[in-house]
């Protein structure tokens, strides 16, 4: 019979996903000597997992636990997951509005409507690290910002709807997730958390 330390001995963090980093800590893909993985930035205990997942190329706050009961509640689609998204062009009031409603995307080859969600325009350019990768510059064109606050997770979700509506994403971070926020840490950067 289990005891009731056992969850006091679970073990959470904050990770600010630095752009080029897959979130996990095994690579069974096939370029597997050129990934670079989360175990690289922080001497994790046995057992840690990434909750959820950022792609490759999207940065931003990413939870790891050592408590798998965590992982499924946060992942379950009642927890809010707020984003930043850099877009090419000036998104336009008609955009947001759809975006808002939900559109569609393609999801493991077939179509998918996404729910409703929060989203607006961010009128002062956020504040991130640089990244390793330059983004194009603004002489090919204006670029924009986001915040879209989503409580699903479908594969490269906000890149997608973001695309569905004309505005492809250039960079993406995630910034919040619940109310656990990104706030000023850098790239790479790891803090252990007490709760989740």
């Amino acid at each position: 019979m289990k005891n009731n330390t056992d969850k006091q001995n679970h073990q959470h963090f904050a990770i600010y996903k630095p752009y080029g980093y897959l979130s996990q800590f095994i690579n069974n893909g096939q370029k597997q000597n050129s990934k670079k993985l989360l175990g690289e930035l922080y001497n994790f205990p046995e057992g840690t997992m990434a909750i959820g997942r950022l792609d490759e190329k999207s940065e931003g706050l990413l939870l790891l636990t050592t408590d798998g009961k965590t992982s499924n509640h946060i992942c379950s689609g009642h927890v809010e997951k707020e984003y930043y998204a850099q877009v090419n062009g000036d998104i336009t009031i008609d955009a947001i509005e759809l975006l808002r409603k939900g559109v569609e995307i393609g999801f493991e080859g077939k179509k998918y409507i996404t729910t409703p969600c929060k989203v607006s325009k961010i009128d002062t350019i956020p504040t991130f690290p640089e990244r390793p990768k330059k983004i194009r510059d603004d002489r090919h064109g204006p670029t924009s910002w986001v915040s879209i606050t989503l409580q699903e997770g479908k594969f490269r979700q906000v890149r997608k709807m973001t695309s569905a509506v004309g505005f492809p994403t250039l960079r993406l971070v995630r910034v919040r997730v619940g109310n656990i926020y990104l706030n000023e840490m850098k790239a790479g950067e790891v803090k252990e958390l007490y709760t989740l």
